[in-house]
Parts: structure tokens; sequence; C-alpha cells
């Protein structure tokens, strides 16, 4: 199991490009577009927080926990 970005999704259903969601959460954009192609390695509590707070989720709607096909 691993835990995976599921922010890609949750900005392509609301049509928010990364450049808005990092404004709107006040984040680096950087953060962001790694959250988005799920190529963060490690999640910043106050990012996640940041980001929850800026577009009206859940923490559960921005991060899922994944079952590798292996297991």
């Amino acid at each position: 199991m691993r835990v995976k970005s599921n922010l890609k999704d949750v900005l392509d259903r609301r049509g928010l490009s990364i450049r808005e969601c990092a404004r709107m959460a006040d984040l680096p954009v950087e953060t962001v577009r790694r959250m988005y192609n799920d190529t963060t390695m490690q999640y910043q509590r106050d990012s996640l927080g940041k980001l929850c707070k800026g577009l009206g989720v859940e923490l559960t709607d921005i991060l899922i926990l994944h079952k590798d096909d292996e297991e």
C-alpha cells in the first residue's frame, strides 16, 4: 500500500490549473505541481492544510491509500 495524491482529479473536476490552485492555497507553484503529478516524496502538514483550506476539501479528498498491484 502507498499514499497517492488525488490532487489532479480534484483540480481537473473543478477546471482549476496548478497555478490557480497554488494561488488559492498560498503555496509555491512547484509544491502544487509535485502533488498534482504525484511525485511528492514527503507531504508537509502545513502544505496539506493550506490545500484543504484553499480548495475547501478534506484531506481524504487529496490523499488516498492505493493498493499496489504486487500485494
